[in-house]
């Protein structure tokens, strides 16, 4: 068991979405005691879009990968939970998002239910949405326009960039046990991920970013490694670290985590997050130039790399 300075069992909320949180929280089951998982609830595409619309609960999909991630189960749980239907009615479905809106059926409660898959599969640690009201998502994009839905935003490829999110309600309240395990915690991280559909939404939710702001954690960006097309095309670091910053009231980020060894992007079309550590800097944020790519899937973070630069900064 590792110890925070304070000798106590170290206890860490990451905060994010899509497919960047699971990676962290991977990262994060070899060196933390307690593991908080706060996970953005604004998705309305896909499998947990139809189901959102549907049923009339929280969006399923970033919540079960971020149970797969924490998960300690045989790899045939995690093959039938991530398992995705290819025909008929249930196309495009995946089975996990089923068993979640059937146990919310049963339970009558989403969090009850997420409750009850978390023991199911034994994860380590807690999976939480940022909050259980049914939050909208709206961008404004640099010529004027305001787009509805995080699916749509994500396709806004030669609209222009975006200038700033907003979700409605504005005033939606974060979930309470999410609040307190910010307030509680020795590290918090923010994942990476989507900048404007997966990270900033949760910054937006009333009662997290307060709570951000008084924590007394050290707090971590874990900056994307490339760019994302529509979303942060020609995006430095810092650019990122702004974006955060145009939405919330305060810098409240220790230390940002950019990957330094930019090896084979060009043969994958790939392009990197150009590195700007002065800029991050002026913001007022401690850039921790590291290498932290997947040599595998590159454009990724590779969980173990992240482990050994996160357990340093506890």
């Amino acid at each position: 068991m590792m110890l925070s300075k304070k000798k106590k069992a170290v206890s860490v909320v990451a905060i994010g979405g899509g497919t960047g949180l699971p990676n962290v929280l991977k990262s994060l089951k070899t060196y933390a005691e307690d593991i908080m998982a706060i996970v953005t609830v604004a998705d309305d595409g896909g499998s947990s879009g139809r189901i959102r619309k549907e049923f009339g609960i929280l969006p399923p999909g970033d919540i079960r990968n971020c149970l797969m991630a924490l998960a300690d189960s045989k790899q045939i749980v995690n093959d039938i939970f991530q398992y995705r239907f290819k025909n008929g009615e249930l196309a495009g479905h995946s089975l996990g998002n089923l068993i979640l809106a059937a146990l919310t059926d049963i339970k009558g409660d989403f969090v009850e239910a997420l409750r009850e898959l978390s023991n199911l599969l034994k994860i380590k640690g807690k999976v939480l949405p940022s909050s259980i009201e049914d939050v909208v998502l709206f961008a404004k994009v640099e010529n004027g326009e305001v787009i509805e839905g995080q699916s749509r935003i994500t396709k806004l490829y030669n609209r222009g960039g975006i200038k700033n999110v907003r979700i409605e309600p504005e005033d939606a309240e974060a979930y309470l046990e999410a609040v307190e395990a910010i307030e509680a915690a020795d590290q918090i991280i923010i994942a990476p991920g989507s900048l404007f559909t997966s990270i900033i939404p949760n910054l937006l939710v009333k009662g997290i970013r307060e709570a951000l702001t008084r924590s007394r954690a050290t707090k971590i960006f874990i900056c994307n490694i490339v760019t994302q097309l529509g979303e942060t095309d020609n995006y430095s670091a810092a650019d990122h670290l702004e974006a955060i910053l145009r939405h919330v009231s305060e810098n409240f980020i220790d230390t940002m985590i950019v990957n330094s060894n930019l090896n084979g992007f060009t043969e994958h079309d790939l392009s990197p997050v150009r590195v700007d550590k002065e800029r991050v800097l002026e913001l007022g944020t401690k850039p921790l130039l590291k290498d932290v790519v997947d040599s595998l899937t590159v454009g990724h973070h590779d969980p173990y790399k992240l482990e050994q630069v996160l357990r340093t900064l506890v």
